[in-house]
């Protein structure tokens, strides 16, 4: 059973997908379209899950889930993913696979790249700490609101970019 995210408790179990590309217009009606026929209908060992998402920057889906009511199974979670496998092509992005670090640059824009050129870019001063920067390894409701985009001086990415 589908809701709001904005209604699923902070301790709600969260799963973040990041486009390695923008997805707009069509392509994200698509997608969201394809994730929320997908979420209606989901249940783990035939319960209804009270799950959610929600979709920025044309780049991060959250997927939530109120385990309190119903916890998602390995099984369902693993159907969450081939969903996403299915709809990759269409979408001429990825949103699987990890290694990417994304952050805003210097215009606004949302980038992703792998964590070498990261940290290339932090030895150039393209990134500094006031770069924000956007944690996709969170796992609550709570991180996806209030800690998902922090500047690199607050974040677990301070470690990818390191001075040598």
């Amino acid at each position: 059973m589908r809701t709001d995210f904005s209604t699923l408790p902070d301790n709600a179990r969260v799963w973040v997908f990041a486009a390695r590309d923008p997805v707009r217009g069509e392509r994200a009606d698509l997608l969201l379209r394809e994730v929320d026929a997908w979420l209606d209908a989901w249940k783990a060992h035939g319960t209804p899950l009270a799950c959610a998402r929600d979709w920025r920057d044309d780049h991060f889906l959250a997927i939530g889930v109120d385990q309190s009511v119903a916890g998602a199974s390995g099984c369902s979670i693993d159907a969450l993913f081939r969903v996403f496998q299915a709809l990759q092509p269409a979408l001429g992005t990825t949103l699987l696979g990890g290694g990417r670090v994304f952050y805003r640059d210097a215009a606004g824009i949302v980038r992703g790249v792998d964590r070498p050129a990261f940290a290339r870019l932090r030895e150039s001063g393209a990134v500094h700490d006031a770069t924000p920067v956007f944690d996709t390894t969170l796992t609550d409701a709570a991180g996806w609101r209030r800690g998902f985009e922090r500047p690199l001086a607050e974040s677990w990415h301070r470690q990818v970019a390191a001075p040598r």
